[in-house]
């Protein structure tokens, strides 16, 4: 049975000539959490855009290669033609109205989804912090909060692969680790399948079935997730188990140290 998604040795690039993902290959399994790992600037928010087509708006596109989603090939689509396919991406940022409270926010994703009232409570089922702020403007809700409320205005969509880009990203660790929780129990109770970007190599692998790991444009690790959190690499470049950087003598010898580089 073929993946729910794959990219085939994709190129990926910004016009005109700025080259960000060279000859990348990736599976996702339906049913399955997927984590792609790297630090910033490595890729990632780029190859969850080309999958979603929101790639088209910043100028970009995939020019080599293919990406296919249930046995169809979905390369250089429109974005709102793969959101119709069920692949439903929630961008870095918490893209979410900020002028307008929590409820609204949720009535209008609902109103265009055509999501009844009890798809909206289900949803909330899920975010009770929400359910408490229902009348607060949505751009004063806290950073946790506001990823909430992203993701929730995704699942209205009701999708079948959800691209979640660095959720965690400017959080506090208790927030997190909440978050987290709430991901993995989507995936558990709703069968959702998740393709993962993250920094956060601890948290993301601690939910996730397989994970990938990016720089510079390039996978250059891969398995089970468990087995990555044993790696003696990943261990020491991604959830600081390792020797301190505590000079720029020390980062040129990690960089001459990595199996993947």
């Amino acid at each position: 049975m073929p993946p729910l998604l794959s990219v085939a040795n994709a190129e990926i690039m910004y016009h005109p000539y700025i080259l960000v993902i060279k000859n990348l290959s990736l599976k996702v399994e339906e049913g399955t959490i997927t984590c792609i790992l790297g630090p910033n600037g490595a890729g990632k928010s780029t190859l969850l855009k080309a999958i979603s087509g929101v790639i088209k708006y910043e100028r970009g596109r995939v020019t080599r290669g293919s990406i296919n989603y249930r046995g169809d090939d979905i390369t250089n689509r429109d974005p709102d033609e793969i959101a119709k396919m069920g692949i439903i991406y929630v961008m870095e940022g918490r893209r979410i109205f900020r002028e307008l409270t929590v409820k609204e926010n949720l009535d209008a994703v609902a109103y265009v989804t055509g999501s009844g009232p009890d798809e909206v409570k289900a949803v909330l089922d899920y975010f009770p912090r929400l359910k408490e702020r229902l009348e607060e403007r949505a751009g004063n809700l806290s950073g946790g909060e506001q990823q909430m409320l992203a993701i929730a205005l995704a699942l209205l969509h009701k999708p079948r692969l959800l691209l979640l880009d660095e959720p965690s990203l400017g959080l506090a660790p208790k927030i997190v680790s909440l978050l987290y929780s709430t991901i993995r129990q989507l995936h558990d109770e709703e069968g959702i399948t998740i393709l993962l970007a993250e920094q956060n190599a601890r948290k993301a692998l601690e939910i996730s079935d397989y994970g990938y790991v990016m720089e510079n444009g390039k996978i250059v690790m891969e398995g089970p997730a468990d087995v990555l959190r044993e790696d003696k690499d990943i261990k020491e470049f991604y959830l600081g188990m390792g020797r301190g950087r505590t000079s720029y003598r020390n980062v040129k010898w990690y960089r001459r140290k990595k199996r993947w580089v």
